[in-house]
């Protein structure tokens, strides 16, 4: 059985297969090895997680809640750009109206395209795909994001020179087995300035350095399909040309103004996605393995490696896309996030029943604390 719950349908597998082997099953962690009938952790919760689907009766794809945050993400973004061209306002009317445009792609990016991605959202493969380009319509190829995410993160939790999400580049030391550089003295005072350049960098960068200098032995070993260089140049072209050049050229606006208000938007979208992701594997409690073999079970890699926060607070939920309940993610990432929150309850309570670890805190805000802290921590000590 996968460590997702037995929900992925044979259209899903057949989306993941497109990626050959960079997304394969192990886009969720190792399978389980348990004896048939026994009543260990990992089988009791994942009968559990599968059998509060059928008993509710429910899909574990989107419900009318999740179809509302599309319709609204879509409109506030559709409206906002509406507004400039109708209004033509200039100077802060203008800033404030793109830069409800750019939390409206925050929104997307956190709440739709995040879980399209991980094939989430409908049993209907095209659904899915097409909405996977909200990446790309945000200046990111989804692709390369697709599988960055998947097989650079879902299948190596805070593992150690492979999970992409904690390769500081130099820059931070993520883990206690990164080398300590003078630098990093100060992680915890530079990190927030930094995490809000992240957007930048892989709109200008990071997609670009991945197809052409891969740093990674499952991305030079890989042929991208010719299709993906096309879309990749040409999305970056769309994007750049609707968020930078059309306001100069057919708005009239001023040069600077377009740019800052692009970099304000640019810092929101950073440091929005980079913290919500964060907060829930580089903590002070968290752990970070050497190699995939040091649990018995992927489950217990998951209860290891991942934090929770602000469970209780539904429009923490709501806003960031279900991510704060982030082991229900790990542990289903084929289910629609708008399904976490009950599925966070039997997680607590089943790993309370036998005795395993569940991390988890109260608020963000102390969640973001904890991770400072850790940052501090492993920039003062070897």
């Amino acid at each position: 059985m996968e460590a997702t719950t037995m929900v992925a349908t044979q259209a899903e597998s057949a989306e993941i297969s497109e990626l050959v082997d960079l997304v394969p099953p192990e886009n969720a962690p190792p399978q389980m090895s348990e004896p048939t009938g026994s009543a260990t952790f990992p089988k009791v919760l994942r009968r559990r997680l599968d059998r509060f689907f059928a008993d509710a009766k429910i899909s574990p794809k989107a419900d009318s809640v999740m179809w509302s945050k599309i319709a609204l993400g879509m409109a506030m973004l559709a409206g906002s750009w509406i507004a400039l061209y109708a209004l033509r306002p200039a100077s802060w009317k203008f800033i404030g109206l793109y830069v409800l445009g750019g939390l409206a792609q925050t929104f997307l990016l956190l709440n739709i395209a995040h879980d399209s991605n991980h094939n989430a959202i409908s049993r209907r493969p095209r659904v899915n795909k097409t909405l996977n380009y909200i990446f790309d319509l945000c200046g990111i190829s989804s692709y390369m994001w697709r599988i960055l995410h998947h097989r650079g993160h879902h299948s190596c939790i805070n593992l150690h020179g492979e999970d992409d999400a904690i390769e500081g580049r130099g820059l931070f030391r993520f883990t206690p087995h990164d080398p300590r550089l003078p630098l990093h003295r100060f992680q915890h005072i530079y990190a927030l300035f930094l995490y809000a350049l992240f957007s930048l960098e892989y709109v200008f960068v990071r997609d670009f350095q991945s197809f052409f200098f891969p740093g990674h032995d499952y991305l030079t070993r890989t042929r991208h399909p010719f299709r993906e260089y096309v879309i990749l140049f040409a999305s970056k072209a769309l994007y750049l040309t609707y968020m930078l050049i059309l306001p100069v050229w057919i708005m009239k606006e001023p040069l600077l103004l377009v740019i800052a208000a692009f970099f304000v938007v640019h810092l929101i979208i950073g440091v929005s996605v980079v913290l919500v992701f964060q907060t829930t594997h580089v903590i002070e409690d968290t752990y970070f393995p050497l190699d995939r073999g040091e649990f018995e079970n992927g489950v217990y890699h998951v209860f290891a490696t991942t934090a929770d926060y602000a469970t209780e607070n539904p429009f923490v939920g709501w806003l960031v896309g279900g991510l704060n309940h982030h082991v229900a993610h790990h542990l289903c990432p084929y289910v629609c996030h708008t399904h976490y929150a009950p599925l966070t309850r039997i997680i607590k309570k089943t790993a309370e029943e036998f005795g395993v670890p569940y991390r988890q805190h109260p608020t963000m805000r102390r969640a973001l604390w904890y991770h400072l802290s850790l940052l501090k921590h492993l920039g003062n000590e070897n």
